[in-house]
């Protein structure tokens, strides 16, 4: 038999991963649970999400944050999400920009915000199915 490295073996495999069929609410309370397991943690907000226009919101992404956190969980990984950014933290969780604002950005927390809290909002942003009047002005006035 013989013995390949490991980088070598991806330039000739032709691998594709199967993805985990998890839920909505399958996928948040992994990512809230990632977050209370090292709830003393200081992770980084995003800075000012609600002035960003639509297109540049998507792209935003920071080191050190709540997402960065879900994406380096290979569970979320398998189960198709592709990046730390605030775009795919919209898509996979399938949550609102009002969701992600609360949960994410600076001007709640300052700088940083502690993994404990993350977890708290991310979890709340599970359970809140009905849309309130705020809400939907955000995201109206967010696109």
């Amino acid at each position: 038999m013989k013995h390949f490295a490991i980088d070598q073996l991806q330039t000739v495999a032709d691998i594709e991963r199967e993805t985990l069929p998890l839920s909505r609410n399958q996928r948040i309370e992994r990512w809230a649970e990632l977050l209370e397991s090292i709830p003393d943690q200081r992770l980084a907000t995003l800075q000012q999400t609600e002035n960003l226009p639509p297109e540049a919101r998507e792209r935003i992404r920071v080191d050190r944050s709540p997402i960065s956190v879900a994406f380096a969980d290979p569970v979320l990984r398998a189960a198709g999400l592709q990046g730390d950014s605030y775009g795919e933290a919209k898509r996979f969780f399938q949550l609102t920009d009002y969701q992600l604002h609360r949960a994410l950005c600076y001007c709640h927390f300052g700088g940083t915000v502690s993994a404990a809290t993350a977890a708290h909002y991310v979890r709340k942003a599970s359970s809140n199915t009905r849309r309130n009047l705020i809400a939907w002005l955000w995201d109206t006035i967010a696109e």
